[in-house]
């Protein structure tokens, strides 16, 4: 915690006294306080003469504003863009409402780190909504990942099972995850999406291809970046609500927020509970956290984020094979996760046209997993029995500070400049052979966005200090050009490219593993990716629906595997693998009406592993893992479709995610060697019998699928939940 303390200590530094000011209040359709959204000032040749953001009660105010005639630009995630001529003089606050925008003009803040229309970013964002997840009610962030475009979710049995994602053909390992502005992965990108709850979530944005320049390790292939709610109500709202369904399935959860004066606020606490569907398949979670923020004074505020998560799943382990009982599920083998999330933002809006981040996070990750009793009848034909006995542990804290600058220079241009430290140390393996490692990482970033008539431009860099693996430095450049105008049916035509390079860093484990087994590696370089894209975009019916092609083709090299002697049994891990991945996605998004949007796409991925010299008899290397042959769990075909309807009285929503053949292995010897194609429908939704009592349903695996995401571990069937909300307080 020194890192987080020592931030603290050193935020209350400025206040700012004014003579006169320019009042701004932003709201949305239904005339709600929108907090968070960028409001820029621009004189009439373009030049920024002020920027800020809206408060908790959706107000931002410009001190001292010279005389004369203003532009206003509002850009609010999820929104479109809001322009706007201001009075030379005006003598009360000004209100602008935002309007829902078509899917290719939605804002985004992913793709650049800072407020821009999806369509002049240079990549592909997927965005989910709070009244999305509100109707979707997903019980981790897998459940709703799995129907969003270009996502392929591999889980390991039912709730609580390992959840890996995989995009455009890259590892599990290469996607970066940030909640509240910290990376959660652990140090390497391992990451578990089925134990990461939404509770409170006010957006998730999922953005595609490598992105290292802006976030640095793991975002090879994604960036999954989740927000939680602010309070925004002069009076405290209390939401509480709990439902429950088949399986023994129990979930409850509070929520008191509000804002008051220069402070608002945001506790919330869940708790989760399940037995599953079998033996040894039940599943716990409690989840508590805050978001709270001072505002010091018009330009200055301050905002503390805290969540903590604890659980434990059982673990059946592989079992049940494509419908068949090949041996027996493990009774006794459990995982347990228990991490805590911290950081404290400072944000400066000053001097004119200058924003500042300046935020001290810090991330305690433990996990154990466990097997201390045997299971009967867990016989494999090349190893005889696999019921091995083991107690793991990792012990892992990443703890740092990161400066975000962004200056806009114009109404056309941005500039973004950052520097970011962080030190990750920690234990892993068996409770009686651990090992140890610790590392340091300075990186230094910068980018510029330009919209020059047609053309938008994105470019940057980041360098990187590693005080193991040394220094090493990745570019992204992309382009979106404006290509045909349209008219109402064709309303516009885009072409978009873009080449970058993305890195993750070795595991602490591959590069400090110790005896008895293993041999330490501190020459491991990261992983690294090439990745370039081209895609066209064209808008339809006035901008109603956007269709879009985008070709992808992605180079890994550097990857790490692990090479034992066949004589000693002892290893390490070494940089050696190679493997290719190319593919085309073809989506369409829209309103179909005002409160009904839809996002369906179709995603082709071939991919071949290149080279891997350790994969040989010797090292009990299965066959399909050899060069030449398709990467494991990477399907050629895969679809995703989300049906939304959002109204005031009623919400709904139907997603149905389609994944093709796919190789795979049970890695005994049972010669098992793909995972079959499945469909999977979820449904969801919402009702209020008044503005304060709401009754919610959701089915999962609607129709009762019997299929695999990983083979051995057989997914849930059908599963409902239903319940009641209440609120109380608030508007």
């Amino acid at each position: 915690m020194r890192c987080f303390w020592i931030f603290t200590s050193v935020v209350f530094l400025l206040a700012v006294a004014s003579a006169s000011e320019l009042k701004i209040k932003v709201i949305d359709p239904q005339s709600v306080a929108v907090p968070g959204a960028r409001v820029e000032l621009s004189l009439k040749d373009g030049a920024l003469a002020a920027a800020g953001t809206t408060s908790p009660e959706g107000v931002v105010v410009f001190a001292n504003p010279a005389s004369g005639a203003y532009q206003v630009r509002v850009l609010a995630a999820g929104f479109r863009v809001e322009t706007a001529s201001l009075p030379s003089s005006p003598s009360e606050t000004i209100t602008l409402q935002l309007h829902l925008a078509p899917a290719a003009e939605t804002i985004v803040v992913t793709a650049t780190r800072t407020p821009l229309p999806g369509e002049d970013s240079g990549a592909k964002v997927e965005t989910l909504s709070a009244a999305q997840l509100e109707a979707m009610n997903p019980v981790s962030a897998n459940d709703a990942l799995r129907f969003l475009p270009g996502a392929v979710v591999n889980t390991n049995g039912q709730r609580g099972g390992l959840s890996s994602l995989f995009v455009g053909g890259g590892e599990s390992r290469y996607n970066k995850v940030i909640v509240d502005g910290v990376s959660i992965n652990e140090p390497g990108g391992t990451f578990d999406f089925g134990t990461l709850p939404l509770t409170e979530a006010d957006r998730l944005e999922f953005m595609k291809g490598a992105q290292s320049t802006l976030y640095g390790t793991d975002a090879m292939s994604s960036v999954v970046q989740v927000w939680t709610r602010t309070g925004s109500t002069p009076v405290p709202e209390l939401r509480f609500g709990a439902d429950g369904g088949n399986f023994s399935t129990a979930n409850g959860y509070a929520s008191l927020s509000g804002a008051h004066g220069i402070f608002d606020y945001n506790l919330f606490a869940e708790q989760f509970n399940t037995s599953g569907q079998g033996i040894n398949n039940d599943y716990s979670d409690s989840l508590q956290g805050g978001n709270v923020g001072v505002k010091v004074n018009e330009e200055v505020s301050l905002r503390l984020h805290l969540r903590h998560s604890n659980s434990r799943t059982g673990v059946s382990d592989e079992w049940n094979f494509n419908g068949g009982q090949i041996i027996a599920p493990d009774q006794f083998e459990f995982a347990r996760l228990n991490n805590l999330l911290g950081s404290l933002e400072l944000t400066v809006n000053a001097p004119s046209g200058w924003q500042h981040h300046l935020t001290g996070f810090e991330y305690s990750y433990r996990t154990r997993n466990a097997d201390l009793q045997p299971t009967a009848g867990r016989i494999s034909p090349l190893f005889g029995n696999i019921n091995f006995l083991f107690d793991s542990i990792a012990h892992i804290n990443r703890a740092g500070f990161e400066y975000q600058g962004d200056y806009s220079e114009r109404s056309w241009a941005h500039t973004t400049v950052g520097y970011r430290f962080e030190e990750e140390n920690g234990v892993t393996g068996s409770v009686t052979a651990l090992s140890p490692g610790q590392r340091q990482d300075h990186d230094v970033y910068a980018q510029q966005i330009l919209h020059l008539g047609r053309l938008s431009f994105v470019g940057g860099a980041r360098l990187v200090h590693n005080t193991v693996f040394g220094d090493y430095g990745v570019p992204r450049v992309a382009l979106t050009l404006l290509a045909l105008r349209g008219g109402d049916t064709f309303s516009g035509t885009r072409l978009r490219f873009s080449y970058g390079k993305g890195f993750k860093e070795p595991r602490l484990e591959e590069m400090f593993a110790g005896p008895p087994f293993s041999i330490p590696n501190l020459n491991l370089k990261p992983e690294k990716s090439r990745s370039f894209e081209t895609g066209i975009q064209q808008n339809l019916l006035a901008n109603r629906y956007v269709l879009t092609a985008t070709y992808f083709n992605n180079l890994f090299t550097d990857r790490i595997d692990y090479g034992t002697d066949p004589t000693t049994f002892i290893g390490q891990y070494e940089n050696v693998n190679k493997s290719f991945a190319q593919g085309a996605e073809i989506g369409i998004q829209g309103r179909i009406w005002s409160r009904v949007s839809l996002s369906s796409a179709y995603t082709y991925t071939s991919t071949q592993v290149l080279e891997a010299p350790f994969c040989t008899p010797a090292n009990f290397c299965d066959p399909r893992l050899q060069p030449g042959q398709p990467l494991f769990r990477r399907p050629r075909h895969a679809a995703n479709t989300l049906l939304s309807y959002l109204g005031t009285k009623w919400g709904a929503n139907a997603g149905a995610s389609f994944v093709g053949w796919r190789t795979d292995s049970d890695f005994d010897g049972f010669g098992v060697n793909h995972s079959p194609g499945y469909v999977r429908v979820d449904l969801g939704g919402w009702y209020s019998f008044t503005s304060r009592v709401t009754a919610t349903l959701n089915i999962e695996n609607a129709t009762n699928k019997f299929y695999e995401e990983v083979t051995g571990y057989p997914a849930l069937g059908v599963n409902f939940r239903a319940g009641m909300r209440f609120r109380i307080g608030g508007e």
